[in-house]
């Protein structure tokens, strides 16, 4: 660690005062000596006095992270408390019944900023968002082995751009071996006691979104004897536990052919025939417009977008496109029926999203109730002063009054 200060302007002062782990760089952080990634630093205000020690990476939006607000090295001990501080919170807080996927880590919110461990049965998954962990990462990955002793632990690279990817390969390998043996290409996890296949080093993502275990748990205790359309249906996740709720019928709109075939095997693998359900390829506006006419009608509709995709020439941003589809989707939905909608926007606060729902609901003109709003699980702690670290908006709405 170098011995000077780096200072920071009265800003980023007020925001370290106020517990924010974030340095964004300004003015003041153009003029920091040149230093390379995962660099350690002592934070200082502008007379010299020590604010707290960070993680650095130069030339990035968010120039540093602090790891903690006393002077500290980032070694062996260090990594080895906040991992058995993390583990710790998920033994006594999380609901993890009949599960063998969810996050160990959670970055900011377990003092490792810009790092994230999950769990995926006896695989361990580690994402960097920041280069400055790429340097301490051999140490990261070696304390993982001695504490849990993991079959392997995967690395799963995050691509700069990916909103400008016009469409991300699915078979492209992001995930790479970083110590121990190899999973199946197809390895089975457990969620609230329903089977998921996922691929730890196939695609962008493992296809299964851990921060929403509650909600489809919650989801399971609401479907018995409805109708579900499940729109950005993903890999269906959403859909089987629907389907094992009890849901009469669940419908899965997604863009992705590939995506749809593993949702189908996520069905197969819990025993529930694919057969007595609906998977319907496309895009999810057009989809709509076609049920509609259609005359189908729904009990509950889910919309869980990501918060960037684009198909053929149609493109979806949480930011705007949550209303349209709202507005697209109450016809279909029965007087007294549940429209779910979610989102993983970290941009989009909770006053923001309802904003959303609510234009979407005036369009159709619907009258809609928020029942509840729930967020990510957990495991997925954040700090109170961290608000950006509260990203997931899920919110349950009875259509009528």
């Amino acid at each position: 660690m170098s011995n000077a200060g780096w200072p920071v302007g009265p800003e980023t002062v007020q925001m370290l005062e106020l517990g924010h782990p974030w340095i964004i760089a300004d003015s003041h952080t153009k003029k920091w000596p040149s230093g390379r990634p995962g660099q350690l630093i002592e934070l200082t205000d502008n007379q010299g006095r020590f604010l707290a020690t960070a993680l650095l990476d130069p030339g990035e939006r968010i120039v540093a992270r602090v790891l903690g607000r006393e002077r500290l090295r980032l070694d062996r001990r260090l990594v080895q408390q906040r991992l058995a501080s993390a583990f710790r919170l998920r033994d006594e807080h999380a609901i993890l019944g009949e599960t063998t996927a969810y996050r160990l880590v959670n970055a900011e919110g377990d003092g490792l900023p810009g790092l994230t461990v999950d769990r995926y049965g006896e695989y361990l998954m580690v994402q960097l968002y920041t280069a400055a962990w790429r340097p301490h990462l051999p140490l990261v990955t070696q304390v993982l082995q001695e504490m849990l002793q993991p079959f392997g632990i995967y690395e799963k690279s995050r691509p700069q751009k990916t909103r400008e990817l016009e469409a991300v390969s699915e078979s492209k390998r992001y995930g790479k071996l970083l110590a121990g043996i190899a999973a199946p290409d197809r390895l089975t996890v457990r969620e609230n006691g329903l089977d998921f296949l996922v691929s730890l080093e196939q695609g962008l993502n493992t296809g299964l979104f851990l921060d929403q275990r509650a909600n489809r748990r919650d989801l399971m205790q609401r479907v018995a004897g409805k109708r579900v359309l499940n729109l950005f249906a993903y890999t269906g996740a959403f859909s089987v536990a629907a389907a094992a709720g009890g849901a009469t019928l669940v419908t899965s709109v997604d863009a992705s052919p590939a995506y749809t075939d593993r949702a189908r095997a996520n069905f197969s693998a819990n025993r529930l025939n694919p057969k007595r359900h609906e998977f319907i390829v496309g895009d999810c506006l057009a989809a709509l417009v076609e049920m509609g006419r259609q005359g189908k009608r729904y009990d509950i509709i889910l919309l869980d977008p990501p918060s960037f995709s684009t198909t053929g020439k149609s493109r979806f941003t949480t930011k705007g496109g949550t209303s349209e589809v709202v507005a697209a989707a109450l016809p279909l939905l029965e007087d007294g029926g549940l429209i779910i909608a979610s989102s993983n926007h970290q941009k989009v606060d909770v006053a923001d999203y309802l904003k959303e729902i609510r234009r979407g609901a005036l369009q159709a003109g619907s009258h809609l109730r928020v029942i509840a709003l729930h967020g990510q699980p957990a495991d997925f702690p954040y700090p109170v002063t961290f608000p950006e670290g509260r990203y997931l908006k899920y919110a349950i709405c009875v259509k009528g009054l």
